[in-house]
């Protein structure tokens, strides 16, 4: 009889630490995602996946071939980039460079969620219309070797040459760093 409960307890604590395990990739992604930033960011106000981004932008925001200030850059989903990535245009450097500012590109000091500003991207697609870009990549200090699809930008409010004024959550202002902590990013999310 004791050895029944002994028994009984010890699966009951296997179970349950199991649970636990289990259930920790439901929480190991509270890190820093680039649709939120990008939200934040631009004023566009789309909610979902990076890579739908641009077909839910087809009825309420301008879209164009054309990098512009305060543009969202929406890229394709692709394999090795499933769900897409969305950036912010901060500046136009030449016909085929510009820089952005986005989140969760770069693994920074093993850490994902980072937030990078003043990111070079260049144009390698063939005709010059930026359907085709290699994106600044911290780990390997360059470009990436990685060509990635762009479905287009989208223009806040209609307007492409200014983002919306907005009250920016802690981790889109610029005193944000990395390293100040997951927490930080975290309590910011409620704003």
């Amino acid at each position: 009889m004791l050895y029944r409960r002994f028994l009984a307890a010890a699966i009951a604590s296997v179970m349950t630490l199991t649970g636990l395990f289990v259930s920790a990739p439901a929480t190991a992604q509270s890190y820093l995602q680039c649709v939120p930033f990008a939200r934040a960011e631009s004023g566009v106000d789309i909610r979902g996946n990076a890579k739908t981004w641009w077909a839910q932008a087809a009825n309420d925001y301008a879209r164009g071939d054309e990098p512009r200030e305060g543009a969202v850059m929406a890229f394709a989903g692709t394999r090795g980039m499933p769900m897409g990535h969305v950036a912010v245009v901060k500046k136009i450097v030449s016909d085929r460079e510009i820089r952005i500012d986005h989140a969760n590109w770069s693994p920074i000091n093993g850490r994902r969620g980072q937030i990078e500003r003043n990111v070079r991207v260049v144009d390698v697609s063939d005709a010059g219309d930026w359907s085709l870009v290699r994106v600044w990549y911290a780990p390997i200090g360059d470009l990436g070797l990685r060509a990635n699809p762009v479905q287009g930008f989208i223009y806040a409010d209609g307007n492409p040459n200014k983002a919306p004024s907005f009250k920016a959550p802690v981790w889109a202002q610029n005193d944000w760093k990395p390293g100040n902590g997951l927490e930080v990013v975290v309590a910011s999310l409620g704003q």
